[in-house]
């Protein structure tokens, strides 16, 4: 049995930290270029070192993105980015354009490179072409099944790896190549900048009666045809090992901390309860289904991973993410008399009912007894975003410990 390797996105070293501490084998992260994600917060170079140094610090691997579909005047500024990383060491580049991949073997010969999702990895002939040019690892095409995944297992030599999406956002597009965004506003997905119009609101025009809207309808569902479910494979951990996937990966280097501790921490119980025994497993499902239930989706599905999906893969009546918990910050420190220092990220008032999420897994109710700002002022609510204060509980947090609210109905 391959153990497989976690791997958790972090969006700022704020969420890198978290998804750390909160189970992480490994994260990825992106710069402030050559990334598929340009509207994420991303990483500084000086963040990047820090971010590095702090995972190799806990045993934690940390893979780059620099996967985006590279233009001409794209190929000197990616030069003196893999120079930089060089000099920094992460574990991986996860990497899309032969172009590119070039680049990074010639400068960065010692850092593995991985075969980003974009590159349309699809058949096991492709795995060995990468192999072939030192690919240390392929990144599975979205739209592959687990039994498609276990021939390439057993296609490719044994010392190459296979990573797989198992939860988080879906694109409609293949292998999230698209053009729509580029279309409609002039940014690319390719080069970062989606703006997700497959989660807008679609109608239809007939030619000869302009300015007549007609909505699209799938019988009684609505009209957002494009908009699909999010993926969650939390309740087939047995299926992802035995298909032979060495990294099991989270999609969201967009997301805030609340829902990479919240995925993190879910699948990691999963994956080790699983490793252990699968009564174990089983017997703890509703927990972990409970949990994952916490974090931002759009409901979920098991995407193409049991064959082409059905109509219900599909969200046709709205765009919205269910969202049940709140998320109001990271315990950064804890002072002598227990008060907790935070930057808020969502308003809470004192006597308000909380809950302390801890890595271990457990989630301890806590009542607020007094918010403070750096100043030494006391306040009854914390209404500005990024305010740093200090909060005292009932109960005693620790650092690390991440503070949640469910939402009121």
């Amino acid at each position: 049995m391959r153990k497989p390797e976690l791997l958790i996105p972090a969006s700022s070293l704020e969420v890198l930290k978290t998804a750390v501490r909160f189970g992480a084998d490994a994260v990825y992260i992106g710069g402030e270029a050559f990334g598929l994600r340009a509207k994420a917060k991303n990483f500084s170079i000086e963040e990047m070192r820090e971010g590095i140094t702090f995972a190799h610090a806990h045993n934690v691997r940390v893979h780059v993105t620099a996967n985006i579909l590279a233009h001409n005047r794209d190929l000197g500024g990616a030069e003196v980015y893999f120079h930089e990383l060089k000099e920094m060491k992460p574990d991986a580049l996860i990497i899309a354009d032969p172009g590119m991949f070039t680049l990074a073997k010639e400068i960065c010969p010692k850092i593995d490179i991985h075969v980003s999702t974009q590159a349309n990895n699809t058949n096991y002939m492709t795995y060995l072409f990468w192999h072939k040019l030192g690919a240390k690892r392929v990144v599975c095409a979205r739209e592959l099944s687990l039994s498609e995944i276990k021939e390439i297992r057993r296609r490719i030599p044994e010392d190459m790896e296979i990573e797989s999406f198992i939860h988080g956002a879906m694109c409609i597009s293949y292998s999230g190549r698209c053009l729509l965004s580029n279309y409609f506003v002039g940014r690319d997905a390719n080069q970062g900048a989606c703006t997700h119009p497959c989660r807008w609101n679609y109608a239809v025009v007939e030619e000869t009666r302009p300015g007549e809207y007609l909505p699209v309808y799938e019988n009684e569902r609505g009209t957002y045809i494009f908009n699909s479910r999010d993926l969650c494979m939390i309740e087939h951990i047995p299926e992802l090992v035995d298909a032979g996937i060495d990294s099991f990966k989270i999609e969201g280097r967009m997301k805030n901390a609340l829902y990479v501790a919240t995925v993190a921490r879910t699948y990691r119980k999963a994956i080790d309860d699983y490793l252990e025994s699968e009564e174990k497993y089983q017997a703890n499902m509703d927990w972990y289904k409970e949990e994952i239930a916490k974090c931002t989706y759009r409901k979920f599905s098991t995407g193409f991973y049991f064959g082409k999906p059905d109509e219900t893969a599909q969200i046709y009546d709205n765009s919205t993410y269910i969202s049940e918990y709140i998320y109001l910050g990271i315990v950064w420190e804890v002072s002598g008399d227990g008060l907790a220092r935070i930057e808020q990220k969502n308003k809470f008032s004192v006597e308000e009912e909380i809950e302390i999420m801890k890595p271990d897994g457990r989630n301890i109710p806590a009542k607020v007894v007094s918010l403070m700002t750096m100043e030494g002022e006391a306040v009854l609510s914390a209404p500005h975003a990024r305010e740093i204060l200090w909060v005292g509980l009932d109960k005693k947090p620790a650092p690390y410990d991440i503070l949640r609210i469910r939402k009121k109905s």
